[in-house]
């Protein structure tokens, strides 16, 4: 039998806890999100980790640390066996993410391979190039998210590089990775944002991230972003805390830690706001044009702005390369955790850790290549699996409000904590987000993002297109129907 896994202090899993949650959303998703809608989007964010991904949260926390299996049988414990299938869509959800996350990784890599490249190239300066070849950013990102060769090899070795640490243990691998990666990344954010606040116009930037625009709050697209982006980068309904927690120690604080890792990562996604915003100001023509470029939401935010803000100041080239260690380490240490799921998963079912592990990184390389092949396929699981976080949200809050919402509080959560919330507060946060998901998934929906939301031009199920509300329906129901159909194998299989 295997020797019990478990962090070795408070910090361990606090920091896990922090790796989890810190990471791409935090550097490439939210600015992109807050150059486009401000301080209105700043105050929905904050009412969702608040309102949302704190409640869903602590449920995770605390059901991984009482049950202690991975996603699936965790979840089943609490739930019931007739209810395992909603755990499997858990799983499967996050892995769907998973799958393409590793790429987002991949192009880290490659950025600050480009930025080290840089460094050592004495010939031609980062300004240079860009001087003589001022689309070369672009091109440049357009050539690695489309197929690049690259990609493919760099995201098979994030895969690799994450299982190599996790191979080792819970303390040897991933507690000790995030001993290094989490204060680092913290130390490097904070020199960023001085840097970009002490440019010409950077003020500017910090003003208008933080500017409300009340007309905002009747558009639909902002509030399911909020939503999104708060359990997209908090980790609320992935399944990751769960498992996390499930290596943690019997008198873990379950609403201190979350607390802690929630805030954490607040604040680290408002220091890459005051990073990032700032410098399209400073590298801007006017403030106009600033505004005009952060509202179109240019995915490639991060990786075009970036490096032109270092090429203009000095000592910038090994500000680049801090920088884009910065974001790797972010990615890293979220992908992480995402393997962990995927180990902790397959070691339920019989497997030794090794063999999970080695497992886990096969599936993840051949799973994951067509995202790192295809940018229209990386783009629809994000969708897809994004808007299906919310679902996992609701199946997490359905568990607690089937073992009984006050019950569940005082028998799951409060138990081990000095640190106690609200019993009114995690009540009706609880039941509330059961209304406001169905309501916010359905607004999402009926917005239409592709030109045909269900069905093509000629009358067919419109399951190919990228944004299609028949792409999501079709694959979260395909997996529906599996966890369904195979309940009882599932539950046998996982809940040993």
């Amino acid at each position: 039998m295997a020797l019990k896994e478990e962090f070795s202090n408070r910090w361990g899993i606090i920091l896990a806890s922090l790796g989890m949650a810190v990471g791409a959303g935090n550097l490439w998703r939210f600015p992109r999100l807050a150059g486009q809608y401000g301080g209105t989007f700043l105050i929905l964010w904050i009412f969702f980790l608040i309102f949302w991904s704190i409640p869903i949260l602590l449920a995770e926390f605390s059901i991984g640390k009482k049950i202690r299996k991975g996603v699936i049988g965790s979840f089943a414990g609490i739930a019931g066996s007739g209810f395992t299938w909603m755990g499997f869509f858990i799983a499967a959800c996050t892995l769907g993410i998973t799958f393409y996350y590793s790429v987002v990784t991949a192009w880290s890599l490659q950025y600050l391979g480009l930025s080290i490249t840089n460094l050592f190239n004495t010939d031609t300066s980062f300004a240079e190039k860009l001087s003589a070849e001022p689309d070369f950013l672009n091109n440049y990102w357009a050539d690695i998210s489309n197929a690049n060769t690259v990609t493919i090899i760099l995201h098979v070795i994030a895969v690799i590089l994450g299982i190599l640490l996790l191979y080792k243990g819970i303390q040897k691998g991933l507690e000790k990775a995030n001993r290094i990666l989490i204060p680092s990344l913290f130390v490097l954010l904070v020199i960023i944002s001085v840097v970009a606040l002490n440019m010409e116009n950077g003020v500017k930037g910090l003003e208008y991230m933080f500017s409300i625009k009340p007309e905002l709050f009747g558009n639909a697209t902002i509030w399911i972003e909020a939503l999104s982006q708060s359990a997209w980068s908090t980790g609320a309904g992935w399944g990751l805390i769960m498992t996390i927690s499930s290596y943690s120690r019997n008198k873990e604080d379950v609403t201190l830690n979350t607390f802690v890792g929630s805030f954490g990562n607040n604040t680290a996604s408002i220091l890459a706001g005051i990073a990032i915003l700032p410098s399209v100001f400073a590298l801007a023509e006017t403030e106009e044009a600033a505004i005009a470029f952060l509202q179109s939401g240019n995915q490639s935010l991060t990786f075009t702005v970036i490096p032109q803000l270092f090429a203009e100041v000095t000592g910038g080239d090994y500000l680049a390369v801090i920088f884009f260690l910065a974001f790797f380490m972010a990615a890293f240490s979220s992908l992480l955790p995402m393997l962990e799921l995927f180990i902790k998963i397959i070691g339920d079912m019989g497997l030794t850790r090794h063999q999970a592990s080695i497992r886990a990184g096969l599936f993840c390389i051949i799973l994951g290549f067509p995202s790192a092949y295809s940018l229209d396929f990386f783009n629809n699981q994000d969708w897809v699996w994004g808007i299906g976080l919310v679902i996992s949200g609701l199946f997490i809050i359905f568990a607690a409000v089937k073992y009984g919402v006050l019950k569940f509080k005082k028998d799951l959560i409060d138990i081990d904590s000095d640190f106690k919330v609200n019993n009114s507060y995690f009540a009706i946060c609880l039941y509330c987000n059961i209304f406001l998901g169905i309501f916010l998934i359905y607004w999402w929906m009926s917005q239409g993002y592709s030109q045909y939301p269900w069905f093509n031009e000629a009358g067919n199920w419109n399951l190919f297109d990228v944004y299609s509300n028949a792409s999501i329906i079709t694959q979260w129901v395909f997996l529906l129907l599996v966890g369904v159909i195979f309940n009882r194998l599932i539950y046998k299989t996982f809940s040993k």
